[in-house]
Formats: C-alpha cells, sequence, structure tokens
C-alpha cells in the first residue's frame, strides 16, 4: 500500500514534468538564462553544448578586435564564463562553437548590424537605463516607404516622431540622422537606440521634442536586407555610390520634401539638423557643404576630410574652402564633431578640424576614449541632441 502511495505521487509529478519538457519544446523555451547579471555585478555566460569541442566567446568589451575567450565545460557539457562587472553599457557577442560562430540560444535579444547578428545584453546602470525602455511617454516609430525620383526607386526610412504628436497639431523640429558603412535604416534605433534615447531624454526635459529621420544610407538599396521588394532583391551592392553624391542629392530633392509634406514640421533652417556616423558623416559634410542655408545644426561623428585616393572622392581643397565660406555665412547655430581617440579615422578628423580652424569655422568637438565603435556613437547622440532647436 505504501509502495501504491509512493507510486501515485509520482505520477502526477512525471506528467507534470513531461507537460513543462512539452511546452517548452513547443514554444522554443531554453532552460538555460544567459547571460545572468549576479548581485556582485558579475556576469555569467553558458551554453549547453555537449557535442562540443571547444566553445569561446567574442564580446565587445573585449580587448582587441576578434578576441576569443575560452568557455570550460561541466561534466555535463555546459560551458560556462564569468567575467567581472562590466560598465554601465549596451554590450554584444557572440559564442563559435568548433569554431562556427553562434547566436546565444539562451538570449532572446538580438541585434543586427548589417549581416552581422549578435546577442545582446546591458549591463545595469544610469547609461543602460537610458538606452532601454522606461515607464515614460513614448514616441513611435514608422517605417515609411518613400518615392526617390534621385535614385530612380521606392525606398524606406524610419521616422520616429515624439510623445503626443499624434494626439495634437503642433509643429516639431526635424533631425536627419544618418548611418555608417554597412548599415541601413534599422542601424540607428537598434544598435543606436535612438528611440529610447530620445524618449527618456525628452521625459527628462534634456531634449526638445522632435520628429527623427533615419534613411538608408546605400544608394543602390531600397531598404533594409529581406525588406526590399523581390525585384530589387537581386541588385549588388555598387560601393561606388558611396562617393558619388546621389544619395545627397536625393536627402535633398526626395527625403526633406516628402517629410515636411506628410509631417507637421517647422519646415526652415533653425528648425533642421543633420547628423552621421563614418560614412554618415561624410555624408553630413557634402549635404551641408552643398546646401549651406539648409541645415542650423550639423554633427559630424567618426569622419574626416577623407582625401585618401582610393576613396576617389576628388577632394578639391580650394573648392572646400569657398563651401566652407559660405557654410560659415548661411547662419549656422552649430557645427559638432566627435571622434574617438582610438578611432581608425582619428586623423581625418584632426585634418578637418585643421581646416575649420584655419578658415574660422567655430565648432563643438567632442573627443572620447575607443574607437569606431556604436559605444561611441550612443553617446554622442546622447550628447548632441540636447543641444539641438534650443
Amino acid at each position: 500500500m505504501k509502495t501504491t502511495v509512493k507510486m501515485m505521487k509520482l505520477i502526477p509529478l512525471g506528467i507534470g514534468l513531461l507537460f513543462s519538457m512539452g511546452v517548452s519544446a513547443q514554444f522554443g523555451r531554453n532552460p538555460i538564462k544567459s547571460p545572468e547579471v549576479n548581485e556582485d555585478g558579475k556576469i555569467t555566460f553558458k551554453l549547453f553544448a555537449p557535442e562540443a569541442d571547444t566553445v569561446k566567446i567574442s564580446g565587445n568589451w573585449m580587448p582587441g578586435w576578434g578576441t576569443r575567450v575560452t568557455m570550460v565545460p561541466n561534466d555535463t557539457g555546459l560551458y560556462v564564463l564569468n567575467i567581472d562587472p562590466l560598465p554601465s553599457e549596451m554590450y554584444t557577442y557572440t559564442y563559435y562553437v568548433n569554431g562556427v560562430k553562434v547566436l546565444d540560444p539562451g538570449n532572446a535579444i538580438i541585434v543586427r548590424d548589417g549581416v552581422n547578428n549578435q546577442s545582446m545584453f546591458f549591463a545595469p546602470g544610469d547609461v543602460a537605463d537610458l538606452y532601454q525602455t522606461q515607464d515614460v511617454p513614448h514616441g513611435v516609430l514608422s517605417k515609411v516607404w518613400y518615392p526617390s525620383p534621385t535614385l530612380d526607386k521606392n525606398r524606406r526610412m524610419y521616422v520616429y516622431t515624439p510623445p503626443g504628436y499624434n494626439e495634437g497639431n503642433k509643429k516639431y523640429p526635424v533631425f536627419y540622422l544618418l548611418h555608417g558603412a554597412g548599415g541601413d535604416e534599422d542601424a540607428w534605433t537598434t544598435l543606436g537606440r535612438t528611440p529610447y534615447i530620445l524618449d527618456n531624454l525628452i521625459a527628462a526635459g534634456k531634449v526638445k521634442p522632435m520628429i527623427v529621420v533615419m534613411t538608408n544610407g546605400n544608394a543602390w538599396s531600397s531598404a533594409a536586407p529581406g525588406e526590399e521588394p523581390t525585384s530589387a532583391s537581386t541588385v549588388q551592392p555598387d560601393f561606388s555610390q558611396m562617393v558619388r553624391g546621389e544619395f545627397e542629392r536625393s536627402i535633398v530633392n526626395d527625403v526633406i520634401p516628402f517629410i515636411e509634406k506628410n509631417y507637421r514640421t517647422l519646415a526652415d533652417k533653425d528648425h533642421r539638423a543633420i547628423a552621421g556616423l563614418s560614412m554618415g558623416g561624410m555624408h553630413t559634410q557634402n549635404i551641408t557643404n552643398w546646401n549651406p542655408g539648409t541645415f542650423a545644426y550639423i554633427g559630424v561623428m567618426s569622419m574626416g576630410i577623407m582625401n585618401n585616393p582610393r576613396w576617389n572622392t576628388g577632394y578639391n581643397e580650394e573648392e572646400h574652402k569657398k563651401q566652407i565660406a559660405a557654410l560659415k555665412d548661411s547662419g549656422l547655430k552649430l557645427y559638432w564633431i566627435g571622434c574617438g581617440k582610438e578611432d581608425f579615422l582619428f586623423e581625418s578628423v584632426t585634418n578637418l578640424r585643421k581646416l575649420y580652424d584655419e578658415l574660422g569655422l567655430k565648432y563643438t568637438y567632442r573627443e572620447s576614449s575607443g574607437g569606431h565603435t556604436w559605444t561611441n556613437w550612443r553617446i554622442y547622440l546622447a550628447e548632441f541632441a540636447p543641444l539641438l532647436f534650443n
């Protein structure tokens, strides 16, 4: 009788476990949570890979590009790595199982930069809080298709409208935000965290409510990978278009008129800002140099004077000086430059600053540690946006 009672107790338990496992399988749940931030701030990464010979991890907090650290398995095949607390920030990483790059199945958060997908997590603190959803009023992020006669195609951009936009009839200033090479219209939202940063800074009273327009800077492309019309999906990238000025002309001829026709905007230079990183910084310089008086606020991140012949920019110093003279006289309110000391384009930024000093173009310069990374560009956005439209 005692045996029977024990068996009766075990049967529901077994059914419960089987049901739990079935539900997990059905909904694709992984019972291993990774990474975990412990009470002491240390971070634990886990990957169950009993058939693997080696498992390594590569993360953007590690010194040197492409560094990989070996993880140690226990007797069940669970590979584990504990690291010391990290400064508050957003971090990305991937595993390498027997040399093959894989995402963390224990982490649902994935970010994409071009064709590079990575797992992501936040180390807690003030900086990470700025990059995450908080209990504040939220703006709306729309994925908008628009005609681009300049580029002879319909194209997609992201448009952020601030909290309250849909409930009123107020007009807003517009900030055009450009990504770098390898990115697309998704970059400034996924890796740049723009909607989160704007929501949180607007709620704190540190940023004026504004519309933010994030375009696709690849002139040969209609939209991010997987989002293009099927008729355009076989178009091969034409990187020479990076330096031919076609995208820059499309901003002025197509994007700005579309935004000002379809959104409630303050349509004058004092209520237009533009900034970009790397390739987008080059685009920003070209757009503003060729169109003085269109933007009163300009931000250039991690980009200077690229007069290296391999870029085939046809750089002409005298012509550039004439453009800067016209820009000086156009009623600029802010020219902001930011670059990391370890950025491979640091010298180009130094050259740009020397020219501006020579010509008397006033600018604000932000020099940070680190290199050509989203860690810097998120910081620059959070520092640049509060300076706009004041």
